[in-house]
């Protein structure tokens, strides 16, 4: 009985143990931001009766993954009606035995309140580092304005009318580019210590003008050599660009976003297991104000109290120096000057825990003040494919360590 008694207590500490290593990271991201009536391209969609399906590429894996909805910057409740996630290969197509429910405290369904995101329960999926996740959300009634991410080089399928989670889905409006009602996925691993790093940034860091689809966006490639150089680690990227972000103000319209100032607690400190952020913001502060930009100094001022808030919450924060926009729309020389101040503070001032130099990385080294051509979009403002992945090379993974 004795015998039986110490087996079974052991089986429990076993169990406990277990179940204490198990942890929650977050292994995908795209950051929300208010939406934009009006017609147009950029303003924010309205959903009806309607299902949208979305493919997002997970950084780490795990054994577990539970989805963060969102419906922070909406007027009304939210309804689901059923949500499933499911892997896919590169064709896009379901890999068997892989299709499952997703469920909210037991339930199907669940109503999301104005303002308040929402993390499903977990669901018993195994993934791999960069696996494709296919997630399917049923949009019950008219949702107003959307909770959007509006950009991010991946397509939204969006259905007729109807619950499209478990059929096939004919297509309608769709495919469009943006993230709707979905800000992360989270992975449950028991793997050991590993960095998880939030990548704060623009447009530059949420990947625009890449191959759509193709995860070419320099955040994903960085992931593609951590997952290298720590095999069977849950080392992850979660991308925390908008497109059209400032520093230190809101953006010029709606869907640009809070500022990095505000954001800063929902869109890094929030993420689960974040160990590192890197910082590459201040373009569009510079740009944005072409002929009276901020000063360096109030740039430094934003950056520190990024500096102070990380510390306070335990992570590392690298400073990524500004790229060169000579030749972009909004460039002018009062911005170029603040530009390469806090450039040198970013390389010198040993405030950051580390440094990388995406700006040496990628510009002209005889016209600095400008991209490499073969590196940039057209608009002299985003980096190609090509640039991203100079860029994603360029950060050096000791940092990490």
């Amino acid at each position: 009985m004795r015998l039986l008694t110490i087996v079974c207590a052991l089986s429990l500490l076993t169990s406990q143990a277990e179940a204490a290593a198990a942890r929650w990271v977050g292994s995908w991201g795209a950051s929300p931001a208010p939406p934009m009536s009006g017609a147009g391209p950029r303003a924010t969609p309205t959903f009806n009766n309607q299902t949208l399906v979305q493919v997002v590429r997970l950084s780490a894996g795990g054994g577990r993954l539970r989805l963060r909805l969102t419906n922070e910057y909406g007027a009304k409740p939210l309804a689901i009606g059923a949500a499933r996630v499911a892997l896919v290969g590169a064709d896009g197509a379901i890999l068997p035995g892989s299709d499952r429910a997703v469920s909210f405290s037991g339930g199907a369904t669940v109503t999301l309140p104005p303002g308040a995101p929402l993390l499903s329960d977990p669901v018993a999926l195994p993934t791999k580092a960069l696996s494709r996740l296919r997630i399917s959300l049923f949009l019950v009634g008219d949702t107003g304005g959307c909770t959007c991410h509006m950009s991010g080089s991946e397509l939204v399928q969006i259905s007729p009318p109807g619950d499209f989670t478990e059929r096939p889905l004919p297509p309608a409006t769709g495919p469009a580019q943006y993230r709707a009602f979905l800000s992360g996925v989270e992975v449950e691993t028991t793997a050991g210590p590993a960095p998880v790093i939030v990548a704060l940034g623009d447009s530059i860091t949420d990947g625009y003008l890449s191959t759509t689809g193709a995860n070419r966006r320099w955040p994903d490639r960085l992931a593609e050599r951590l997952t290298a150089r720590f095999p069977g680690r849950a080392v992850a990227v979660v991308n925390a660009g908008i497109g059209g972000n400032r520093v230190l103000s809101e953006g010029v319209i709606a869907i640009f976003g809070q500022s990095a100032l505000t954001r800063f607690d929902r869109d890094v400190l929030s993420v689960p297991g974040a160990t590192h952020v890197i910082v590459l913001e201040g373009v569009n502060d510079l740009g944005s104000s072409r002929t009276a930009p901020p000063t360096a100094a109030e740039m430094i001022a934003g950056y520190r109290q990024l500096i102070a808030r990380a510390h306070a919450h335990g992570l590392k924060i690298i400073g990524a120096t500004i790229l060169p926009y000579g030749g972009a729309g909004y460039f002018g020389a009062p911005g170029e000057a603040q530009r390469q101040a806090i450039n040198t503070w970013i390389r010198t001032g040993r405030e950051f825990d580390g440094v990388t130099d995406l700006d040496a990385a990628v510009r002209d080294p005889a016209k600095p003040e400008r991209l490499r051509a073969e590196l940039q979009s057209g608009d002299w403002l985003h980096p190609n494919d090509a640039g991203y992945r100079v860029m994603g090379e360029a950060v050096d993974l000791a940092l990490f360590r």
